[in-house]
């Protein structure tokens, strides 16, 4: 699942989200042979902040992607 902080747009941070998971996705299964079958790339853009977006450590904290077990 792709995050991204909350500067720009809804819409942007949203596919920024989405790019963000994918290219994960995309090393994890090129860069180290997981079956690209196992993965699905989602974006939740600025939606679960882990941080504080009031400060730029908050707002790095915040542009992540976590693996998340189904």
């Amino acid at each position: 699942v792709g995050h991204t902080d909350n500067v720009g747009a809804l819409a942007m941070n949203m596919d920024l989200s989405k790019r963000r998971a994918a290219a994960v996705m995309q090393a994890l299964t090129s860069q180290h042979g997981i079956a690209a079958a196992r993965l699905n790339a989602e974006g939740v853009g600025p939606l679960a902040p882990v941080a504080s977006n009031d400060s730029e450590e908050g707002r790095a904290k915040n542009r992540r992607v976590e693996l998340v077990k189904q």
